[in-house]
């Protein structure tokens, strides 16, 4: 197993960056997820870590070795595609012995080694099966398993789930999770999908244009994120954001919506007299009983209801704005009503419209 280092990476194309001084530590046997959107450079950092694109700047260490102008093969990393990249024709059996036959290994060994991945990913029926007689879900495990079975230090997956279903994403997102806590193999996953990021990662990096915007754990930038951008790309369904003007009046802070004014305690908030700010709430923190003293109220229109199962998306015209509200199915009010939803002052985000960035003061 290994630890990875990246101090600094930079990555070029013709002059122009892609990645900006890319610094992290990723401790061994972690699950780190790159996370963002297209173009932000999370596939670009993780070829970077492959040896399949050459480092423009700055040093990567993977265990004790400073691997920059290493071969692939030399890193001791293996690497999952988005497509599935097996030799159709083959047999699975075939498809996940072929880098152990490569390197010589003895057939005895490559056997036990194959049906004991193939254990782990509930394969065992299929290993004389062919790709184009299974399902892109099983092919996909065959691709997970031709990894594993070289046993490396550092695992790379690159967007594996985003080809399959929902259903299919769900299952194999269940599989990757109980294969690390086997295995205890340091692992980097790229993906856009932040259900994906949320339920797999130890630690996610959120990457925006090349930069990091906030690593932490899932928990973490969830419940705080350091800017609207963070705030908006973490959590389904997405964060509420109402465009406010904040004025400090008798000690206190209070934002003007231009339908509603809130007042907020200056303890909670780094927010400047005549601050334009975004105030941010999220969908499942607004209800329709009271949550106590410190709370805000958001009042609105109900314009569309739809129902999700057990609860129900509640969708509320505010200040000429959309708001949405996750509420339970069994409480759902009806369109056209006038609602008050109770928001917690502990559940609240403010943002500085200018920059982006959270003006919370208590985390």
């Amino acid at each position: 197993m290994a630890s990875i280092v990246c101090d600094k990476l930079a990555k070029h194309y013709e002059g122009n960056p892609v990645v900006h001084d890319f610094s992290m530590e990723i401790a061994d046997a972690e699950f780190i997820v790159l996370l963002g959107p297209s173009g932000c450079g999370k596939s670009t950092i993780l070829r970077m870590m492959a040896g399949l694109e050459d480092i423009s700047g700055g040093a990567l260490h993977i265990g004790a070795r400073q691997v920059n102008d290493l071969p692939p093969r030399e890193r001791d990393i293996a690497m999952v595609f988005q497509n599935y990249a097996l030799y159709p024709h083959m047999t699975v059996y075939d498809n996940m012995a072929f880098g152990l036959r490569r390197l010589k290994t003895p057939e005895s060994e490559i056997r036990q080694r194959v049906e004991r991945v193939a254990q782990m990913l509930n394969l065992d029926p299929l290993l004389q099966r062919k790709p184009k007689q299974m399902s892109g879900g099983q092919q996909q495990r065959v691709a997970i398993g031709r990894a594993m079975i070289k046993t490396p230090s550092v695992f790379l997956f690159d967007e594996p789930l985003s080809n399959l279903d929902a259903k299919l994403r769900a299952q194999l997102r269940g599989d990757i999770k109980r294969l690390h806590r086997q295995l205890a193999t340091t692992s980097v996953y790229v993906t856009h999908d932040q259900l994906e990021a949320m339920t797999l990662a130890d630690r996610i990096v959120l990457l925006k244009a090349g930069r990091i915007e906030q690593v932490g754990t899932p928990a973490e930038i969830y419940n705080h994120p350091v800017s609207k951008f963070a705030a908006g790309f973490i959590g389904t369904p997405a964060m509420n954001f109402i465009d406010c003007m904040a004025r400090h009046e008798d000690g206190a802070t209070v934002l003007d919506s231009g339908e509603a004014r809130w007042r907020l305690p200056q303890s909670l908030f780094a927010i400047g007299d005549g601050q334009a700010v975004v105030l941010g709430v999220r969908p499942n923190h607004m209800s329709t009983t009271s949550t106590g003293d410190q709370q805000i109220e958001v009042v609105g229109q109900v314009d569309l209801v739809e129902l999700l199962g057990a609860e129900s998306l509640v969708s509320l015209l505010h200040a000429e704005r959309e708001i949405t509200a996750l509420v339970p199915a069994s409480r759902c009010p009806r369109v056209g009503t006038q609602v008050c939803f109770n928001v917690s002052m502990s559940d609240l985000h403010v943002f500085d419209a200018e920059t982006g960035r959270s003006l919370v003061l208590r985390h």
